[in-house]
């Protein structure tokens, strides 16, 4: 063993006369301790959050959209079948996308309408986890109701998923008759008169995401051709690709493969702005709660000066007797080190354990009028864990260079000139 780690280590363990330094020592543990425990739940509540929310689109949107430049794609059963030829894409299917009116028997309200074909759209966004009631086979299959029921449907009529916020506004459970208003109806000597045909309540949907729970209404890809009168045409083509964060450039290649006038669109570009101001509050924190960090080093500093001016006898003799300026600064060196590692270290178990008590039990409730999400969300990622147990070290080796300095500076003929 060096004998500067072991002069080190044998001064933080104070003797009876040096009590007050053995208590700013554990004082300043805490605070590392602190610290870093508050840092690492943070950040992980945060890094949390932003996957529950990527989860959650990425539940209702794909990951790439591919459209045309004027128009809608016509021959997309052979671009879908090209498009899944490229390098990193796992499955297409054709999408229409639409805004109308639905009208029920209590209430009316403007929707966003997709047509969706349900055998190819499970492998691309896998709709049915969201499913509360119903099922996406229904938006395929017209059933005959003859309930009686005001409100019921009766006769032939195909299915439709709403969201639930959207089936709430509308006053309508599985089952029931609602009315999609398009306006793109029929030319008539009076005018334009917008077309609108009748659906059954097939299904509802809760994706977490309030915007997409209030706006959100499925039928089939045919159903939606037929009213919104575009032939075998659709809007676009919907992607699902192997790695999410490969998106972009997956997406380019799409792009370089099909060419003028195709274009697309990925995930992260659709959802820029969100992820981009969830990244910009997750830096923020961290930045904040350095400060307690921060504040434990300069406890960590007044208890090495505090350890210096106590200790100029035995600096001098160490001096006297051959030590360097270089083994001086090691020893209050690693002192600092070794309150900033004792510290992180503690605080790393005590951030994990609150994590996982979090995790588990789930005692934090949120309103869920406000928020999305009834209980806080939690993901400890390891390179975080990382980056900030180096940064509380790196740190606590900083607060350690201004007194090993002065101790090293120290003159032995004047500490020892009254002993």
């Amino acid at each position: 063993m060096a004998f500067e780690w072991f002069i080190g280590t044998r001064y933080l363990r104070a003797k009876r006369k040096q009590t007050f330094i053995s208590i700013i020592t554990v004082i300043s543990v805490g605070g590392v301790t602190v610290g870093v425990m508050a840092l690492i739940v943070v950040i992980a509540v945060m890094t949390g959050f932003e996957a529950d929310l990527r989860e959650k689109i990425l539940g209702v949107t794909s990951h790439v959209v591919l459209m045309r430049h004027g128009e809608g794609i016509t021959d997309y059963r052979a671009l879908g079948e090209q498009v899944e030829e490229v390098d990193g894409v796992v499955a297409a299917t054709p999408f229409i996308y639409t805004q109308v009116m639905l009208k029920s028997a209590s209430n009316v309200s403007g929707a966003v309408l997709r047509g969706i074909e349900p055998q190819t759209a499970v492998r691309v966004v896998d709709l049915e986890k969201n499913l509360t009631e119903g099922s996406l086979k229904a938006l395929e299959e017209p059933k005959i109701s003859n309930s009686g029921l005001p409100g019921r449907a009766g006769g032939l009529v195909p299915g439709i998923i709403l969201g639930k916020e959207l089936a709430r506004t509308l006053g309508v459970m599985e089952g029931e008759v609602v009315y999609v208003i398009s306006p793109r109806g029929m030319l008539t000597p009076i005018g334009q008169v917008p077309g609108m045909k009748r659906f059954r309540v097939s299904g509802i949907f809760k994706s977490g995401m309030y915007d997409y729970d209030a706006s959100l209404a499925y039928i089939a890809l045919s159903e939606a051709q037929k009213i919104l009168r575009t032939g075998d045409k659709v809007t676009g083509i919907e992607i699902r690709v192997r790695d999410i964060y490969q998106a972009a450039s997956i997406a380019r290649s799409i792009e370089d493969s099909l060419g003028v006038p195709y274009w697309t669109r990925d995930w992260m570009r659709m959802n820029r702005n969100l992820f981009s101001a969830l990244k910009l509050e997750k830096t923020a924190m961290f930045i904040i709660l350095t400060l307690i960090v921060l504040v434990a080093a300069f406890n960590i500093a007044g208890t090495l000066i505090m350890m210096v001016m106590e200790k100029n006898r035995d600096i001098a003799i160490l001096k006297s007797m051959g030590a360097t300026n270089r083994s001086i600064k090691k020893i209050f060196v690693y002192e600092g080190l070794i309150i900033g590692i004792i510290g992180t270290f503690l605080g790393v178990c005590g951030g994990a354990f609150l994590c996982w008590l979090l995790a588990q039990y789930k005692f934090i409730e949120l309103p869920g009028d406000v928020y999305y999400i009834s209980t806080l969300p939690v993901r400890m990622e390891l390179p975080d864990v990382v980056i900030i147990s180096l940064g509380a070290i790196a740190i606590s080796f900083l607060a350690t260079l201004y007194p090993a300095r002065q101790a090293a500076g120290l003159e032995p003929a004047q500490a020892l000139r009254y002993e």
